[in-house]
């Protein structure tokens, strides 16, 4: 939820979460402050009166914020480490706009909704992912995760304030655990502070298992009733489940066995296929751009339902990507791709635009560009074995592009619904621990996060622990796919509609023709095939027909 407050010649508006409120009270308590309200934002902002710039070295949390200060006539804009909240602006006739949604920039004056070459190649060759600091629309941006910025009279001026370090690693695996147990309990405990009904999203898997356990840990210890978790669902899935290398069990199971050992009240939110279908165009507002189709529905709709009952939820997001539990971590082919291994769909990315805008947008070598200027970043080590600098680079590429969509994915299908998600497996300060395991130790026992399992052992039951990794559920539920094929149809049979000037009609139609086998890969991570890439499309239309953008290539 967006806040503002005034002090003196200060205004702040913010969005987010503070967790080391407390501490920085204490701080600026002993140096002269006094407070007037129990809200962290108040104390953000006497921070960065105390602080100045650097205040964003002394933040523990989830931010994005705008400081106004009236004596130097200058603006001061930070988000958090990760990106977990937005912060976009564009700068029009010399005035900087900014916003946490893409959506209100269009509402001042003048700021255009344009598509370039590069809006082109980061619609289908990065998305539903982006890169970081840019948008699909021309000359609208955002301020980069863990980047601070300056507006004043002499511009804008952008600065980085943190990364990830590479260091020589010298614990021992005994010393690992313990630092990374605690840091993870530290992390969890500290964002279980509210002042609203706080629950956990809980799958039975290791990560949502690890955040409930220390959660429902923290409420008995401290007399607070037993701890609110919720799930989620679909009609007929028990009986539409499929096993894949990707999804190789389903969920019930392992929640009731967490339930029952912990004493948590659990409740199961149930979505029907109509309704995921239906909230597509929702997803994509909320996204301002198409997105992970009924990946992104599900979790509205799911955020929607907790809401009524819960304002805050704690999740087990991120885990994979720090503690390297994606299949691309071990798998030969996807370390040697040359390319994002969570969207190796290329030719048939390029495939799908409308061949005239297809012969002046090469969506490979935007790619390509995109790749390589992000590996450079990465730091090798002398002393990093292969195996390490391999997964340094994989892992680097996993935290800033895949981790990042998933990021947004939760903030904005939960703020779209007034729902707050906490990600405690995103401490800045647990991810810069564990970026410098040496990979033999990260993959204890050859397993995907083999480290985690194993710290787990003395506090989860076993099958939880031996549990292979499973993602965000879907619908296996085939009426799913007869109705995003129906809207597409739909859609195609419309030869006036705005998607056909995008995109290849003729290509459309033979993926509706295969439903969806013709596009040979995932459109995007795991999950994303033959009914989501419908949907995808379905969004694209939406999109489309909604913000009405120009394109100038």
């Amino acid at each position: 939820m967006i806040e503002k407050c005034s002090y003196g010649d200060y205004v702040i508006v913010y969005n987010g979460q503070i967790y080391n409120t407390k501490e920085l009270k204490k701080t600026l308590s002993e140096n002269g402050f006094s407070f007037n309200t129990h809200s962290d934002t108040e104390v953000l902002l006497k921070s960065y009166i105390h602080y100045g710039n650097d205040v964003v070295n002394y933040l523990n949390g989830i931010f994005a914020f705008a400081i106004w200060d009236s004596r130097k006539k200058e603006l001061f804009l930070a988000r958090d480490h990760f990106g977990v909240k937005p912060l976009f602006y564009t700068i029009k006739n010399g005035c900087l706009v900014f916003a946490s949604e893409i959506k209100a920039l269009f509402e001042y004056p003048e700021v255009e909704k344009v598509l370039d070459n590069q809006s082109i190649c980061e619609l289908f060759g990065i998305g539903p992912a982006h890169t970081p600091g840019t948008t699909v629309f021309k000359n609208i941006y955002e301020i980069k995760p863990a980047h601070y910025a300056v507006f004043n009279s002499y511009g804008l001026h952008i600065n980085r304030y943190w990364a990830l370090k590479s260091e020589e690693y010298t614990d021992n695996l005994h010393v690992t655990c313990d630092k990374v147990k605690y840091l993870l309990q530290d992390s969890i405990t500290s964002q279980l502070v509210s002042d609203v009904p706080l629950c956990t999203f809980l799958s039975g898997g290791l990560d949502s298992s690890i955040i409930t356990k220390f959660a429902a840990d923290y409420c008995k210890e401290n007399g607070l009733p037993p701890l609110d978790t919720y799930s989620i669902d679909y009609v007929d899935n028990d009986k539409n489940f499929v096993k894949s290398d990707f999804q190789p069990n389903s969920d019930n199971y392992y929640i009731n066995l967490m339930n029952k050992s912990l004493h948590t009240n659990h409740h199961q939110v149930v979505i029907d296929t109509p309704e995921l279908a239906s909230y597509l165009e929702d997803a994509m507002i909320a996204r301002d751009m198409p997105g992970m189709a009924d990946i992104d529905s599900s979790l509205l709709l799911f955020c929607k339902n907790v809401k009524n009952e819960m304002t805050v939820s704690l999740t087990g997001e991120c885990a994979d990507e720090i503690f390297g539990g994606y299949p691309w971590f071990f798998r030969e082919d996807s370390l040697n791709s040359g390319t994002f291994p969570w969207s190796i769909a290329i030719d048939e990315r390029q495939k799908l635009l409308n061949p005239s805008i297809g012969s002046k947008v090469n969506l490979k070598s935007y790619i390509d560009y995109r790749y390589n200027e992000s590996l450079s970043e990465v730091e090798i080590l002398d002393c990093d074995s292969k195996d390490t600098a391999e997964r340094r680079k994989i892992s680097h590429l996993t935290l800033n592009w895949f981790m990042q969509t998933l990021l947004d994915r939760s903030d904005r299908m939960a703020m779209y619904n007034g729902f707050e998600i906490r990600v405690p497996f995103c401490d800045y300060r647990l991810a810069q621990y564990v970026w410098n395991i040496p990979w033999e130790i990260k993959a204890l026992n050859g397993r995907e996060k083999g480290l985690l399992r194993y710290v787990c052992r003395d506090f989860l039951p076993d099958e939880i622990v031996d549990r292979k990794k499973s993602p965000y559920p879907k619908t296996h539920n085939p009426t799913y796919l007869a109705k995003v094929k129906g809207m597409l149809s739909d859609i195609m049979k419309d030869t006036n509609a705005p998607i056909n000037n995008l995109l290849n009609r003729d290509y459309i139609l033979d993926i509706l023709n295969t439903d969806g086998s013709s596009f040979t890969r995932p459109w995007f991570g795991q999950l994303m095939t033959g009914p989501q890439l419908m949907a995808y499309l379905c969004q694209v239309n939406m999109w489309l027909e909604r913000y009405q953008p120009k394109i100038e290539l």
